[in-house]
């Protein structure tokens, strides 16, 4: 499915032994030079660059992405600047999708973003770059990533109790508190907080803003007033829901629905 916002976005499935721990791939193109809007979500992803070059805006500056670099959750918006010509394979692992191929402690990438020789050999992460810039199609490249990913693979097992914590959490939209979410689960505050990170890669409290946001946007697209929707998800203050919804987006929440570009 192809979505038209500042770059053409393509999605395509895993194969299916890879499907219970990643989301989608989606191949990011620009033909000319654009700026996408990257919003938080509950995704770690990794994103593999073959074709031209993509920078990280921060402020007034631009830093070059690595070829190959692995994201962790975020609290903030990203700014991607895809220069003209320039092409991208991106991983969205579903929530406890990332722990089944990285023995790495997750939560540390929270915030960040990291070149993936952090994370896999050198050799081995060459190889798949040079055939994901040979590749003559993009269903090609899609079975690159698919094998690479496979090799990596080493855990089929999930965490049943940190499921069920993320179903309920998305079940209210984000707008739970986390003692009573964990004693629901039967664990400690603090076990369920540690558990909880290990595996997501960041608190529940902080996955649980997360969810409350995109919740807030999806049903703020759909013409409802933001004010009810921000009472709704828990927000008293209007300049606390300004402040979150501002860090979050980039925009002011008047401004954000004003602009399409996001993804």
């Amino acid at each position: 499915m192809a979505n038209n916002f500042a770059a053409m976005i393509t999605d395509y499935l895993p194969t299916e032994l890879l499907r219970p721990f990643i989301k989608t791939y989606k191949i990011v193109e620009s033909h000319d030079e654009v700026v996408n809007r990257v919003l938080p979500n509950t995704s770690i992803a990794i994103a593999f660059r073959f074709k031209g070059q993509t920078n990280y805006i921060t402020g007034n500056a631009k830093n070059s992405l690595s070829t190959s670099t692995i994201t962790g959750l975020r609290k903030s918006v990203r700014l991607i600047n895809y220069l003209k010509d320039s092409s991208t394979l991106v991983v969205l692992f579903k929530e406890i999708g990332a722990i089944a191929f990285f023995k790495e402690p997750l939560h540390e990438l929270f915030e960040e973003s990291v070149s993936l020789e952090n994370f896999v050999n050198t050799r081995e992460l060459s190889m798949v770059e040079e055939q994901l810039a040979e590749a003559q199609n993009n269903t090609q490249r899609v079975n690159i990533i698919d094998q690479f990913l496979l090799t990596k693979l080493y855990s089929l097992k999930s965490d049943k109790l940190i499921s069920t914590a993320i179903q309920k959490v998305n079940l209210t939209n984000g707008n739970i508190k986390m003692k009573e979410l964990a004693q629901s689960l039967y664990i400690s505050t603090d076990a369920f907080e540690k558990r909880f990170r290990k595996i997501v890669g960041t608190s529940p409290k902080q996955f649980s803003s997360i969810v409350r946001l995109q919740s807030i946007i999806s049903r703020g697209q759909k013409n409802q007033p933001l004010t009810n929707l921000a009472l709704e998800a828990g927000f008293f203050d209007q300049s606390h829901f300004n402040k979150d919804f501002k860090l979050f987006s980039g925009q002011t929440p008047t401004d954000f629905f004003k602009s399409p570009f996001f993804w």
